[in-house]
């Protein structure tokens, strides 16, 4: 059982690092040195926690889509997430907190198939036509979104926005180890987004 437990988190260890050191090759957190990219694509999250309490990643991941919208960096927001239901809208959410904070509804995609990271990365490139695009989460959640788009061909960079500190970031950072394992599985037996479905065409 040792030896079997300290195998395990040799493994944990490598995969964590593995997807760490690829990811941050292409993440930026300088609004100044990352290039421009045609499209940003926001990571969804619900903007509310389960006491009622304002998710701060949901609220600073608009405010980096905002950011970089406004210093010219992305032409296009897509805004990908669960839509799980009429009363959770992740996409609807984030399409009208972006309007609120000045960004044309003209240029908010909505995707309403982003129900994992896996699925919101491919669609980027397989439904919206984009072989380059910026990912825009928080550090941990951007290194790992990297690591699937370059697995798959895809040449994606990523914006950090802002990285709550305290409880609620220690509970994201336990599922994130389980969430990196899950990768390797998607990834070893091929796993594809859960729907597809027509191409949109963003102009240029």
């Amino acid at each position: 059982m040792l030896v079997i437990c300290f195998l395990f988190v040799i493994l944990i260890t490598w995969v964590n690092s593995t997807v760490s050191n690829t990811g941050n090759k292409f993440i930026y957190s300088s609004l100044d040195s990352i290039p421009h990219n045609h499209c940003g694509l926001v990571l969804g999250t619900s903007k509310y926690l389960g006491n009622g309490k304002r998710n701060l990643y949901y609220t600073m991941r608009i405010e980096a889509a905002t950011a970089l919208y406004n210093h010219n960096k992305i032409d296009f927001i897509i805004v990908s997430g669960d839509n799980r239901n009429i009363n959770y809208n992740e996409p609807i959410t984030m399409y009208n907190d972006l309007i609120s904070e000045g960004i044309p509804a003209r240029n908010i995609i909505l995707d309403y198939a982003g129900f994992r990271t896996l699925d919101s990365v491919v669609r980027g490139k397989v439904v919206f036509g984009q072989d380059n695009f910026t990912i825009i989460s928080q550090s941990f959640h951007n290194q790992r979104a990297i690591y699937i788009a370059r697995k798959k061909g895809i040449e994606a960079i990523a914006f950090n926005a802002g990285d709550p500190k305290g409880k609620q970031s220690f509970k994201v950072q336990v599922r994130e180890v389980a969430a990196r394992m899950l990768v390797f599985f998607d990834l070893f037996t091929s796993r594809q987004p859960h729907f597809l479905g027509e191409k949109v065409i963003i102009p240029q």
